[in-house]
């Protein structure tokens, strides 16, 4: 199947809305779930949608599915692990800065996913690499920087730290990602894609179920209380992570990842009309030289 060479742009703009939505409801399973539950809701509940979409793929598609590798199973496996952990970041920094900051920090991933092609394949960096990173460090570092509460005390530095965590755990995802549907190969990028996510999010879903079975069951018995909302966030989880991974099958995770900083533009409108959270203006010019910087900084890769 032979995609035309738009088509991952349009995949990754619908893959960046449909993950804000899924974000901003996990953000409100926080309070009911804590964090670990609003994480494993996106895997547990998106995990029977993304067998569905493998179904009907499987039903419509002449192409046969591409049988899994020890390769493949490695790359999508460590990705999973990734982007499990970034996610539990992600919410956790929301605790204490707002819905928009949180996901502008994040979204530092692609130059964490430069610095990663860096040192692991010797791909080394330019001026011009290295004057787009300084530029996007500080307008993490003026969203980043406590600013003192009416109470005269600056905010811990905690929920930065989070948020870049997040975003370097998800440049890592992405890779991984990206490597599992090249090795697993095949005729077609969609089967390709979709039988990628299925196992991403069976492992997921295998893990955080354990986890949780072993060391806190009464989140498991809130989860299954909290099954509606819960239900809506992981088929919006499903959707997006579909929407990525057939745009990971069409084009590198840099670009992709270059080109899902729109998500920020869609945080920011969820930001401000459901959580009626508004930016200062240090943190509106430090979201803006991020993404500035971000982008700049992959136009010369």
């Amino acid at each position: 199947m032979v995609a035309p060479a738009w088509l991952w742009i349009v995949f990754t703009v619908i893959g960046a809305a449909a993950q804000t939505a899924r974000t901003a409801m996990q953000r409100e399973l926080i309070e009911t779930l804590g964090t670990i539950g609003a994480t494993h809701v996106r895997f547990l509940f998106g995990l029977p949608f993304s067998l569905l979409f493998l179904a009907l793929i499987a039903i419509v598609s002449p192409d046969p599915l591409p049988a899994p590798n020890a390769t493949a199973l490695a790359w999508i496996g460590g990705g999973a692990l990734s982007q499990v952990a970034a996610t539990a970041l992600m919410l956790a920094a929301m605790r204490e800065r707002s819905f928009i900051v949180t996901t502008a920090l994040a979204k530092v991933e692609p130059v964490w996913v430069a610095f990663a092609s860096a040192a692991f394949l010797h791909e080394p960096l330019t001026a011009p690499m290295m004057a787009t990173i300084a530029v996007a460090t500080l307008g993490v570092l003026l969203m980043s920087w406590p600013r003192a509460s009416h109470g005269g005390r600056a905010p811990s530095l905690q929920s930065a730290l989070l948020g870049l965590g997040a975003g370097a755990l998800f440049g890592f995802a992405a890779i991984g990602y990206r490597g599992g549907i090249g090795a697993l190969g095949g005729p077609s990028f969609l089967t390709a894609a979709t039988v990628a996510l299925a196992i991403a999010l069976a492992f997921q879903t295998a893990v955080l179920s354990a986890y949780l079975a072993v060391r806190d069951r009464q989140t498991l018995v809130a989860i299954a209380r909290a099954w509606r909302p819960s239900l809506f966030a992981g088929f919006m989880g499903a959707l997006a992570s579909q929407f990525w991974f057939l745009a990971f099958a069409l084009q590198s995770a840099a670009l992709v990842r270059t080109v899902a900083l729109v998500e920020i533009l869609f945080a920011l409108f969820v930001s401000r009309r459901i959580f009626d959270q508004r930016l200062g203006g240090r943190e509106a010019l430090g979201i803006l030289l991020l993404v500035a910087g971000v982008a700049a900084l992959l136009n010369t890769v």
